[in-house]
């Protein structure tokens, strides 16, 4: 199966983008397509971070720079409509991810026609957060073991209330029937994403946690000042819906099993940090 395009829209701190690079490099099979954008965002220290990466990836790579910015949800809706109808994964400027996390992302789509997005695990996932829900849990320390334990995870696919920015896989042709983003109402992709994905779920489709899949991340994804009063009238009942599954945690039993899987793991041979900054493909360690 072609794994999906991945999409990562750059940001402003070259360490944290180096670091995901770098992560990249190690967890995503030769030949991947993946698309850099820059809203007109990244710095020297950014360029310099994409150039040097550029020329030793074994990914198959794009990038582009917008000339002038033009927000974050807008320039996002500009990547995804350049993609068509084909399912595209979107992560975070700061994503972590383990090995194995697209084509297990893409295996999850694959599984059920009605997968409207599939969001993996992470530290700083919310809803999907792990160990403790609703909590910036930090970075794993041990990613091969943890790698392990979620591929050992029984394949639920639980609901979620929406996907979640540290990663999302989107099936195409869900996004496209449900008019794809809403750039006039909301500047950032967390409400964005979380608009598009109640309206995908009001056609019938779902968004999932994909439960052998782990991207990590930094911080949590924010919204732009007004989006959430934005949210708040046009869903009045998401706030309590959010609100609710975070305090009932329907996923207490699934996330102590990984935690359980985890605990059980073999121990890995000692290798580098994939977590580490400043390791993208040809830099020495210092």
């Amino acid at each position: 199966m072609t794994l999906p395009v991945i999409l990562l829209p750059v940001g402003v701190d070259d360490a944290a983008l180096d670091a995901c690079l770098a992560a990249l490099e190690t967890t995503t099979p030769a030949g991947t397509p993946i698309w850099l954008a820059d809203d007109a965002q990244g710095g020297p220290r950014v360029q310099a971070v994409i150039e040097h990466w550029l020329a030793h990836t074994r990914l198959q790579a794009e990038y582009t720079r917008r000339p002038r910015a033009i927000g974050e949800s807008a320039h996002l809706e500009e990547m995804l409509r350049a993609c068509g109808d084909a399912d595209v994964a979107v992560l975070a400027p700061d994503a972590l991810p383990l090995p194995g996390w697209l084509q297990q992302l893409a295996d999850c789509l694959a599984r059920d026609a009605s997968i409207a997005t599939a969001t993996p695990w992470s530290n700083a996932g919310e809803t999907v957060a792990w160990p403790r829900a609703g909590e910036l849990n930090p970075l794993p320390a041990d990613i091969e073991r943890l790698a392990h334990a979620c591929a050992t995870m029984p394949l639920l696919h639980p609901e979620l209330p929406s996907a979640i920015t540290h990663a999302v896989l989107i099936r195409g042709s869900a996004r496209a029937r449900a008019g794809g983003l809403d750039t006039h109402s909301y500047g950032s992709w967390y409400a964005a994403l979380v608009d598009l994905s109640l309206r995908m779920s009001g056609l019938g489709w779902r968004n999932v946690l994909c439960d052998d899949a782990f991207v990590g991340r930094r911080d949590e994804g924010r919204p732009a000042e007004g989006d959430m009063e934005l949210l708040a009238n046009r869903w009045p009942t998401w706030t309590a819906r959010l609100a609710e599954f975070l305090m009932d945690d329907p996923l207490h039993a699934h996330r102590l099993q990984l935690q359980q899987a985890y605990a059980q793991a073999p121990l890995p041979e000692p290798q580098r940090d994939l977590f580490d900054a400043g390791t993208t493909p040809g830099q020495e360690q210092p």
